[in-house]
């Protein structure tokens, strides 16, 4: 009865369950994110790196963060032209350049602490992240 109420009441009022923030293009919060991210992606992808965004949460010190790859301007990024897969990190048949991450806020700047490129599963999908993560993955973790 309870979940049952719970759910009835995040239903009827959009929002209501939803505590974490998407920050507007041209923040500095967003900025920053971004950055951390950047810096993830250059690593496996390449330089430069740009993002077409497609959900970024924030709540408090954490963040979820996911869309694609790109270079400056639109362009794909040829995977069998990246360090990673020179390195044998990647595999060009993966879902091409799609990035989810958790970041968290450390004393000087935002941390991608757990990200993934081109995967092919929701692998954020877990409990085990829901005691860090919770707050901006709402959908997936129970949070009472």
């Amino acid at each position: 009865m309870r979940k049952t109420l719970a759910l009835i009441v995040a239903l009827a009022l959009p929002g209501a369950a939803q505590a974490w923030e998407e920050p507007a293009r041209g923040t500095p919060l967003r900025a920053d994110l971004m950055d951390a991210l950047r810096s993830s992606a250059e690593w496996s992808l390449g330089v430069p790196v740009d993002f077409v965004v497609s959900d970024l949460r924030v709540e408090g010190d954490v963040a979820f963060a996911s869309g694609t790859a790109q270079r400056p301007g639109g362009a794909a990024i040829k995977l069998e032209d990246t360090p990673a897969y020179r390195r044998g990190e990647i595999d060009p048949m993966m879902d091409n350049t799609t990035m989810q991450a958790l970041l968290q806020r450390s004393v000087h700047a935002w941390v991608p602490v757990h990200s993934a490129i081109g995967a092919t599963d929701v692998w954020y999908a877990t409990q085990d992240f829901c005691p860090v993560w919770g707050p901006v993955l709402p959908e997936i973790c129970d949070n009472k």
